[in-house]
């Protein structure tokens, strides 16, 4: 065995590399909540850290250091200028980490930043006791579970602005998974902002996507995120547990399952395959984990998320099958999409 092979042995590399995993998470918040991409994406010009602290009202010092990890993390490019490093955004950052971007993650970062990052605090009392931690987290009951996460208009306003720009991303690939052009009358249930409604009415021009979802998400849906010159995206104000659902060709459960156990999944699918017309489906849209327990790691990490925050987790396709057979489907699919959510369509005879 080679001297270097050795040495590569005796580094713990990929260790250090988990340990210090937050380090990077917090650098791109903090940099998404100080405004960094912002400034340098409305600047002309390259700006030194000097500049940026000006425009931002932050610490010369601070500033470059940031800077300067951002750069190292390939968020942004640095030059040497005559007497000062430069800085401006890279394509990537410009794309994703920008507000007025149509494909801004700003939302989702600030929501993981604010939220998400509050609860994994708790991550190992969670394990321990095998729920979600919003009582230690934030000092509220998670009894009602949709209670806790929009907990204040405030915070329900975040959590659409994350379902909002993940949609924006994912949204086409798993809309466009199956041929969905012959279901006419869609609802797309717990469709939050309506991001994935858009996105199944421009792939689909000839159908109706209605957003049933809470009251008051209803409400802030027509408010901040969905055109009302939009006539194929229609609203319905109920409670899919609590309320009849209305009759359709094709029902979407977009990263709904995932937040609750078996049993109420049984249920919801149950009420699903009843209202549905003969030759409809049910459209489920989740992180799909591999049989052999492999991975993929976002969905396993994803599914730790599911602990810290909801009554769910993240399953295999199988367990999704048996699930929707348990409530009467058949002609079960998975198409798997290369990206972090995937599809399975299932349909009722």
């Amino acid at each position: 065995m080679s001297i270097k092979k050795e040495e590569d042995r005796s580094y713990p590399r990929k260790i250090l590399d988990y340990m210090e995993g937050f380090l990077v998470s917090k650098t791109l918040f903090a940099a998404c909540e100080l405004g960094v991409f912002e400034c340098l994406h409305d600047s002309e010009r390259p700006l030194s850290a000097a500049e940026v602290a000006r425009a931002l009202g932050t610490s010369e010092d601070g500033t470059e250091r940031l800077l300067s990890a951002c750069a190292g993390l390939e968020l942004l490019s640095a030059q040497r200028g005559d007497e000062e490093v430069l800085y401006r955004n890279t394509e990537m950052s410009d794309r994703y980490l920008t507000k007025a971007s149509p494909q801004s993650l700003y939302h989702s970062i600030q929501y993981n930043s604010k939220t998400i990052y509050l609860c994994w605090h708790y991550l190992t009392d969670a394990v321990r006791e095998g729920r979600n931690q919003y009582q230690k987290a934030f000092g509220v009951s998670s009894k009602d579970l949709f209670e806790a996460l929009y907990r204040s208009e405030a915070e329900m306003v975040k959590f659409m602005q994350l379902m909002n720009s993940v949609w924006n991303i994912c949204g086409r690939d798993v809309v466009t998974a199956f041929d969905l052009s012959s279901f006419r009358t869609i609802y797309d249930l717990g469709g939050c902002s309506g991001a994935l409604a858009r996105q199944c009415t421009m792939a689909y021009p000839e159908c109706t996507v209605t957003i049933f979802d809470l009251p008051k998400v209803v409400q802030t849906a027509r408010e901040h995120f969905l055109s009302i010159e939009d006539k194929r995206i229609l609203f319905h104000e109920g409670d899919f547990f609590e309320d009849e659902l209305p009759e359709a060709d094709l029902y979407i459960l977009a990263r709904i399952l995932h937040d609750w156990t078996d049993e109420r999944n049984v249920e919801l699918l149950t009420k699903v395959y009843r209202s549905c017309r003969a030759g409809g489906a049910v459209l489920v849209v989740e992180a799909l984990l591999s049989e052999d327990d492999s991975g993929p790691l976002t969905a396993q990490l994803y599914s730790l998320n599911m602990l810290v925050q909801t009554e769910g987790k993240e399953r295999r396709a199988s367990e999704y099958r048996r699930l929707l057979a348990a409530a009467g489907f058949s002609h079960i699919q998975v198409q798997r999409t290369g990206k972090i959510y995937d599809a399975v369509l299932a349909r009722k005879q």
